[in-house]
């Protein structure tokens, strides 16, 4: 099981920023030449801090065709430095116009006002539409996340880039407290390697 690394993102995210530009300018760019949309394939609930994270996990997600939800990349008004019934009202929106929620781990998503809340509420909202992205040093590295992510499946690198496959997320869901780099073994080897999600997840 190969996670995404921090280099590989990294390096994604810097093919997409023109030189002597920073990550969010890049996604501010790419905002503004953009049609709106009313349906995300992915939510990518994450911290402010890894935005060049963010910018590169867009890029090999968009790759992959999915409509990707980034909150200061398409809602750029939303005051994320600080909890408001404004900012959650539109997040809440923005949650129920898209079909997964891709949960980003990384050392900063413990430091997040926002990631515990949005998972809990995509998970009340839609259960079957929650999965864990780790973004890890190296990429055969365990995931041990915060104790409650083990709900979830885990996503890596093979279940994006082959995200053609479907599976309903019930087949694959790990058991309670479980931690995602375990779920592998609960796996029927002849399913296809897609974590989660209903029809529309990956398309």
């Amino acid at each position: 099981m190969a996670f995404f690394t921090q280099a590989e993102v990294r390096k994604a995210a810097q093919q997409a920023i023109p030189a002597g530009r920073s990550a969010r300018d890049a996604l501010n760019d790419a905002q503004r030449n953009s049609k709106e949309t009313d349906r995300f394939d992915v939510f990518l609930s994450h911290a402010m801090l890894d935005a060049e994270l963010v910018l590169g996990i867009k890029v090999l997600l968009e790759t992959e065709g999915q409509r990707v939800y980034v909150d200061w990349f398409d809602d750029q008004g939303l005051e994320r430095d600080r909890v408001t019934a404004e900012t959650a009202d539109v997040l809440r929106k923005r949650m129920r116009q898209s079909e997964s929620l891709l949960y980003v781990a990384t050392e900063n998503a413990t430091k997040s006002k926002w990631m515990p809340w949005e998972l809990g509420y995509f998970d009340g909202f839609k259960n079957e539409g929650v999965a864990i992205l780790p973004v890890l040093d190296k990429s055969d590295a365990q995931f041990d996340g915060q104790e409650y992510l083990g709900l979830y499946p885990a996503i890596t690198r093979e279940m994006v880039k082959n995200s053609k496959a479907k599976l309903p997320i019930d087949r694959v869901r790990p058991r309670p407290y479980e931690l995602p780099s375990e779920i592998g073994s609960t796996l029927d080897p002849r399913l296809p390697k897609l974590p989660f999600g209903t029809p529309k997840i990956f398309l």
